[in-house]
């Protein structure tokens, strides 16, 4: 798998994890082991699939003209670390949420028509 197919994984991800967000009530009780336990499990390889599209990502802003800079990738990166934890422990506001993902949509789909337009 490539970026392109890791970029369309991404958006599908992130899509889940608004939906679980608006779907969870309020915050979460941090010191439950048992939920700690769980959400590492299961995020796991979200963290995963994130750290392998920033490096393939940050390689092909690197060796094309792309519309997307270097700065961007690692913002991406960040926020959708935040997006994953956020999902889980919703310990912030919706708004603030919501500008993450729209953040983080717009930079996908950006690099998604740089590749379509070569």
């Amino acid at each position: 798998m490539g970026l392109e197919q890791h970029t369309k994984d991404l958006k599908q991800l992130i899509d889940q994890l608004h939906i679980q967000f608006l779907e969870t009530e309020g915050p979460v009780d941090k010191k439950n082991h048992a939920f700690f336990k769980k959400v590492k499990e299961e995020t796991s390889p979200m963290f995963e699939l994130n750290s392998r599209w920033s490096e393939e990502a940050e390689e092909y802003v690197k060796n094309r003209r792309a519309s997307v800079h270097p700065n961007q990738i690692k913002s991406t990166n960040e926020n959708i670390e935040m997006i994953i934890l956020h999902s889980y422990y919703v310990d912030v506001h919706r708004k603030r949420f919501k500008e993450l993902y729209q953040s983080v949509h717009y930079v996908l789909d950006m690099i998604l028509n740089d590749m379509k337009n070569e």
